[in-house]
C-alpha cells in the first residue's frame, strides 16, 4: 500500500484504531497489568505502549526529530480508563502532526530510530503494522485469560466454514 495522500491514510488508521478498541474494551480492569511472563508486556503495557510509540516514535520521527519515547509503564496511565484517555489524548496529538503531512512531504525521507533513512509513508505504513502486531498480542493474552473477544471483520472462523 502506497500512501500519497494523507487524508486516505488517517482515514484507513482511524479504522484500524477503532478495531484496536474493540479489543481493548475487552480487557478486565483486573487483568489490566496481568503478565504471562514477568519479562512480557501487560495488556495494560500494551495499550499504553502504542500510545507512546505512535506519539513519542512516529510523529516525532515525522517532524524530524529523534524518538522521545520512555516507555509504557503504569507512570504514564494507571487504570483502564485513564490508560484508554492516555492513548486517545496522545493519538490526538499524532494525528494532528499527520494531518499536515502535504504529497510531497510522504515522499521525503525521514531518519528511522536506527539511522536508516525511510520514506514517511513507508514510516506511516510501519506505524499501521506495529498497532496491529501489538493488537494480536491482546488478542493472544485475552485468549490466555479465556476472555472472549470480537472478530475483527464480522464473522468468526468456525462461523466462515461451510
Amino acid at each position: 500500500m502506497e500512501i500519497n495522500q494523507i487524508e486516505s491514510f488517517l482515514d484507513y488508521y482511524g479504522k484500524i484504531r477503532k478495531r484496536t478498541h474493540r479489543v481493548i474494551r475487552c480487557i478486565p480492569e483486573e487483568k489490566l497489568e496481568w503478565r504471562y511472563h514477568p519479562k512480557k508486556f501487560s495488556l495494560g503495557d500494551l495499550i499504553r505502549h502504542i500510545a507512546a510509540i505512535e506519539r513519542n516514535t512516529y510523529a516525532e520521527v515525522v517532524l524530524g526529530n529523534p524518538s522521545n519515547y520512555q516507555g509504557c509503564g503504569t507512570e504514564l496511565a494507571s487504570g483502564l480508563v485513564d490508560s484508554i484517555s492516555y492513548l486517545d489524548r496522545l493519538h490526538m496529538e499524532s494525528v494532528a502532526i499527520f494531518e499536515r503531512l502535504s504529497p510531497e512531504d510522504l515522499q521525503k525521507k525521514v531518519i528511522s530510530p536506527s539511522g536508516h533513512p525511510i520514506t514517511c509513508w513507508k514510516w506511516l505504513r510501519a506505524l499501521v503494522e506495529h498497532e496491529i502486531h501489538h493488537r494480536s498480542q491482546m488478542y493472544l493474552i485475552l485468549g490466555m485469560l479465556d476472555i472472549i473477544t470480537p472478530p475483527i471483520f464480522g464473522l468468526t472462523s468456525e462461523e466462515l466454514m461451510v
